[in-house]
């Protein structure tokens, strides 16, 4: 797009409509690519019993492009949010917060291995089960894999 704009030219006439129409082009094509980029960064809750790791784990995912932020609870969610949960927390949510975390498919990151808290995860429909310690890589991985769904 042209760095500055004239709206007449030096005899006073307008602009021709040819020239009108390229910058309206040009300026809706730039339009796009602001909306595209926004849309690409992908907003991140990261829910963990232990805030001081979840601030960690969203301070290292916000390192890496994403809009993250931690919570040592679930709230409501934004459209097209990726939750990362802790599944230590499952027992303290009320139904309503199930149905919430249900819908959302979370990734699920826990410490536990057992089948049951596997279960629990399937219930959920959790889209991942990543047990602790987690590599940034592979959460990151899970992240854009939940995304794209």
């Amino acid at each position: 797009m042209r760095a500055e704009i004239e709206l007449a030219h030096s005899d006073g006439d307008p602009p021709p409509v040819d020239r009108l129409l390229v910058d309206l082009h040009e300026a809706l094509d730039l339009l796009g690519q602001v909306e595209a980029a926004a849309f690409s960064i992908v907003s991140v809750l990261v829910v963990d019993d232990d805030e001081r790791l979840a601030e960690l784990t969203a301070r290292g995912l916000r390192r890496l492009g994403y809009e993250a932020e931690s919570s040592g609870r679930l709230r409501a969610l934004r459209p097209r949010e990726v939750v990362v949960f802790d599944l230590g927390l499952f027992a303290s949510l009320d139904a309503s917060e199930r149905g919430t975390l249900k819908a959302a498919h979370p990734i699920v990151v826990t410490g536990a291995t057992d089948p049951g808290s596997r279960a629990v995860a399937d219930d959920l429909g959790a889209s991942e089960y990543l047990v602790k310690p987690v590599e940034m890589d592979d959460l990151a991985a899970a992240i854009k894999r939940r995304a794209s769904a």
